[in-house]
């Protein structure tokens, strides 16, 4: 299905969000600049939640588990509606 792919792809953008903190200057590439626009709006969803423990921040884990958990959801919902699985 197109939209689990979908939502695997920005997964993983939304990994590579995470990654790139670990690499001096890298949020200031073009690429890091793009990861930024596509990802922030998704993640300040989760940003009043406390989810910094510490130095570590969990934040991008929560978003992508809750993303995966509502795709899987509304595949779910979808097939019942129209099919009766």
């Amino acid at each position: 299905m197109i939209f689990l792919k979908v939502v695997e792809i920005y997964s993983f953008v939304l990994v590579a969000y995470a990654l790139l903190s670990w690499f001096p200057g890298a949020y200031e590439t073009s690429i890091g600049q793009f990861i930024i626009k596509i990802s922030r709006p998704y993640l300040s969803l989760f940003d009043r939640l406390p989810l910094s423990f510490g130095p570590i921040d969990f934040t991008i884990i929560v978003a992508v588990v809750a993303l995966q958990l509502a795709s899987k959801g509304f595949v779910m919902l979808i097939t019942r509606i129209f099919f009766g699985y």
